[in-house]
């Protein structure tokens, strides 16, 4: 909703002073093997740290893409199993989180079970469905699939099969209360692009949408399923048409537009707002954040234009889509057929039990969590990443305090942010309580659509009431790091606190290259384009003097061209308007991770290691910290659906920083070089 910054990242374990490691038991922390020497750093510095891994890495049959984060996602992935299968082996008492993990973990598993209930699980929904004869009735069922985004992944463009989705934070102008968002859905594939976009492989992609349609209404035993699909998705086109680009829904001053309950009806007509507000408890409230207007007013004339019919062909298609995964192998493996196989190019379906475990792990992410801190976090591990984080932020000041181009008055600004910054290590202080929560040990559908309808309560319930501001939006188990602008606080779960991104004997040049520089991206986003728009109190506030946003909106403006001239494939750029926020994360990042590095060196030179100096070993983990091959499907629907850069491209923001030049020799006519005026400075 409120663009959420994330980043897939790894651990560290550290000291006081800074990273702990000594010679005697150092090691270098770089894979010199994964190097490729025939490459010049200054032509392609990713393909110069990586590119003999690149030669060699094959991607797993059942993952889209391989690469650094996924050996740490594995580490925890097999750990976090080993803890699901064993919770339920002293027989916990019925009711306990233990027992709910086990049984959950357990339904996910039983295909027998699965395949005996059919569609049951379902038929709840599709009663409702089939008895919808009015516009009213209409509007209460949509109200009543009303499910909150909880992903601070994909907030600014919230995807759900939903016509709507509902976020839950505080007020952009009033940091003091949660209250409502509302936001765009309806459509089932990544995003409006698909629908949309002249691309050939966007139109190869719809072509194929429209036979999975037909063939999963089939397989479900719905009649006329060819006549359907296609009413189906013409209706989701006119939806995508509707709906508001990435781009615009993550311009926040265009988010801030505060609907009072009587303005549905005037400023968004055709859909019956009463109706589909009662059904979706939602009533009671006086006024809801419209983060999309333009998108809100034309999905509502859609549910009065459309034929009620093709309405309640959308929403059958949509609950069977959306439970597919825990359906009859039959609608399973079509499901996976299209979203998977077609879509992102992944051939093999990963085995049960590892989407089982996640799946537990989703739905009942804090009882998992409590057992994997217990086992795999100790209190020390969080004190000492707690205490690295802070000397990021020191640095990150010292940055503030040595930019010539900041006047006094947004430099104090700036440091109040920093200095109210609240930063979470490895979980939350508090944890969820799933005593409501039903649990069934052979109804895997059915404990999925309840564990859905039990976040959306949740959050519902923190509606009108005080902002918790050390409120977590990921579990422990999660192996990720978010910054929360509107909260300006940090969470660093514990799963990302582990090796290959940090090794407590490695040389800290690599720590500070690897886990440093994602650290410092995470701080830097209080301070990107959209961070920047944020006081020290999470209200969007102007704090800058017209002459600093003037710069700043300069130099972003720099990064943001700079990485419009990056080909990911042939004839598809990266957008750097789309990625420009993490971009200032990555050089903001990269830039305090340095500065960190050099002052942790006590004025002392650093020891060449297996022939490289300390810079070129910082830069390498850097470098070897993006190491990712992805699938050509998958990339594409990166590039449309997400605000990150491929890794390949990140690994290049190494060109903004003048020490890189000097460590690997790059000079005038290599292809990476930029003359010193620019080189995009931020902070």
């Amino acid at each position: 909703m409120h663009r959420i910054r994330w980043i897939l990242t790894a651990a560290v374990l550290c000291t006081s002073s800074g990273f702990a490691a000594t010679p005697a038991t150092s090691v270098i922390g770089i894979d010199l093997k994964g190097i490729d020497h025939g490459v010049q750093p200054g032509d392609n510095f990713f393909d110069y740290a990586n590119g003999d891994w690149l030669k060699t890495a094959t991607i797993p049959a059942d993952r889209s893409s391989i690469g650094s984060f996924l050996t740490v996602f594995e580490k925890s992935e097999k750990d976090t199993a080993e803890l699901i299968r064993d919770a339920g082996a002293s027989h916990p008492a019925s009711g306990s989180d233990a027992r709910k993990i086990a049984d959950y973990y357990a339904a996910w598993m039983d295909t027998s079970a699965i395949e005996q209930h059919g569609l049951a699980p379902l038929k709840p929904e599709l009663a409702q469905i089939d008895a919808i004869t009015t516009r009213e009735d209409l509007a209460r069922v949509l109200g009543s699939r009303l499910r909150a985004d909880v992903d601070p992944i994909n907030a600014t463009h919230f995807h759900t099969e939903n016509l709507f989705g509902l976020f839950v934070t505080q007020g952009l102008e009033d940091p003091s209360q949660h209250i409502a968002y509302l936001l765009q859905g309806g459509i089932a594939m990544p995003s409006r692009d698909y629908y949309l976009s002249s691309d050939p492989h966007m139109a190869a992609f719809r072509a194929k949408y429209l036979d999975y349609v037909a063939a999963l209404l089939k397989q479900a035993g719905i009649a006329d399923s060819d006549t359907r699909a296609k009413t189906i998705v013409a209706l989701e086109t006119k939806i995508a048409r509707a709906q508001e680009s990435l781009l615009d829904s993550q311009d926040v001053h265009k988010a801030n537009n505060l609907w009072r309950m009587g303005d549905f009806a005037t400023k968004a007509p055709g859909l019956d707002w009463t109706a589909y507000f009662k059904a979706a408890g939602l009533d009671g409230q006086q006024q809801i954040d419209v983060w999309q207007p333009a998108a809100i007013t034309g999905l509502s004339a859609l549910v009065a234009s459309e034929p009620l019919h093709a309405w309640k062909d959308l929403l059958q298609f949509h609950s069977i889509d959306h439970g597919a995964a825990l359906l009859p192998k039959a609608l399973a493996d079509l499901h996976f057929d299209f979203y998977s196989r077609t879509l992102q190019g992944t051939p093999e379906q990963q085995p049960r039990w590892k989407r089982a475990v996640a799946a537990t792990s989703s739905d009942l992410g804090d009882a998992v969590g409590q057992i994997y801190v217990r086992k795999y976090f100790p209190a020390s591990s969080r004190a000492a990443i707690e205490q690295l984080v802070q000397n990021l932020i020191a640095a990150f000041g010292q940055r503030i305090d040595d930019l010539a181009w900041m006047t006094p008055a947004t430099r104090a600004k700036a440091k109040a942010k920093l200095t109210t910054l609240k930063v979470g290590v490895g979980y939350a202080d508090h944890w969820r309580d799933y005593a409501t929560l039903s649990i069934s040990p052979d109804d895997a559908l059915g404990n999925h659509l309840r564990a859905e309808e039990f976040e959306y309560r949740h959050q519902r319930a923190k509606l009108g009431q005080p902002v918790d501001k050390g409120e977590w939006w990921m579990t422990p188990q999660t192996v990720n790091a978010v910054n929360l602008p509107l909260q300006n606080a940090l969470n660093f779960p514990a799963a990302i606190l582990q090796a290959p991104f940090f090794d407590a004997n490695a040389d800290p040049a690599a720590n500070y290259g690897a886990i440093g520089a994602i650290i410092g991206h995470e701080i830097s986003h209080s301070f990107d384009n959209l961070g920047a728009e944020f006081d020290a109190q999470g209200k969007l506030q102007n704090w800058w003097t017209p002459a600093d946003l003037a710069h700043f909106q300069a130099a972003t403006a720099q990064l943001a061209r700079q990485f419009d001239q990056y080909e990911a494939l042939p004839g598809l750029h990266v957008s750097g308007a789309q990625t420009l926020g993490e971009d200032i994360a990555d050089v903001s990042g990269l830039t305090i991770a340095y500065l960190a590095y050099h002052k942790s060196l006590d004025g002392k030179p650093a020891p060449v290691i297996d022939g490289l100096s300390g810079d070129q070993r910082f830069f390498l983990a850097f470098g070897q910290a993006w190491r990712s091959k992805m699938r050509d499907a998958a990339l594409r629907q990166r590039l449309s659906t997400d605000v990150h850069a491929p890794p390949q491209f990140r690994a290049e923001t190494v060109r903004n920083l003048d020490s890189w030049y000097p460590a690997f020799k790059v000079k005038p006519g290599d292809k990476l070089y930029l003359a010193p005026a620019d080189r995009v400075k931020i902070w």
